[in-house]
């Protein structure tokens, strides 16, 4: 996937009721090595990935690039949100010939359940609202993934089609910044 744009980045950190929005820190390493190896978080998204080629692979300061928001609370990562353009050989495009960006997020087990992700995905599309007014963001997860679902209708995100790739049958939603979040 490519970056967003013109949008300057990294942008201010965010601040929400509980929750700070910043750009990655080596002190991030640890955190998404455990996201990515998580065997709850890989459910739907492929499965986990080896621990030891994590400890590999990820850079000492992980996931610095336009669009990905480390999610922090009280100085420690639990998640993170990020807005990529999608790739439009996929499925599920409204307007191809543009590639919308889409929300994407991965929380840490132990963060589920309490309003984090709908928190922070909120801000994130808060801000890209403001950093790329007019653009629609689209939204794309497994039906099966029953809290998924739930967060994008209450994000405001409305269906557009449904069909399956990879293997499992696809919700896919867009939402607009006319359209309330949180």
């Amino acid at each position: 996937m490519t970056a967003l744009g013109p949008a300057a980045w990294p942008p201010a950190p965010i601040r929400t009721e509980r929750l700070l929005l910043r750009e990655p820190e080596a002190r991030d390493r640890t955190a998404f090595v455990e996201l990515f190896a998580s065997p709850e978080v890989g459910t739907y998204i492929g499965g986990p990935r080896p621990r030891a080629e994590l400890e590999r692979a990820v850079p000492e300061v992980p996931g610095q690039r336009p669009g990905l928001f480390v999610i922090d609370l009280d100085g420690a990562m639990i998640g993170m949100v990020t807005l990529d353009r999608r790739d439009a050989e996929r499925p599920g495009d409204v307007r191809p010939d543009v590639g919308e960006a889409e929300l994407g997020y991965l929380f840490l087990p132990a963060a589920w359940g309490r309003g984090y992700a709908a928190e922070a995905c909120a801000a994130a599309l808060d801000w890209f609202a403001d950093a790329f007014p007019g653009e629609r963001v689209v939204l794309c997860t497994q039906t099966a993934n029953d809290r998924a679902m739930r967060l994008a209708a209450k994000l405001g995100f409305t269906e557009v089609e449904q069909f399956e790739e990879y293997g499992a049958e696809q919700w896919f939603g867009v939402w607009s910044s006319a359209t309330p979040t949180g």
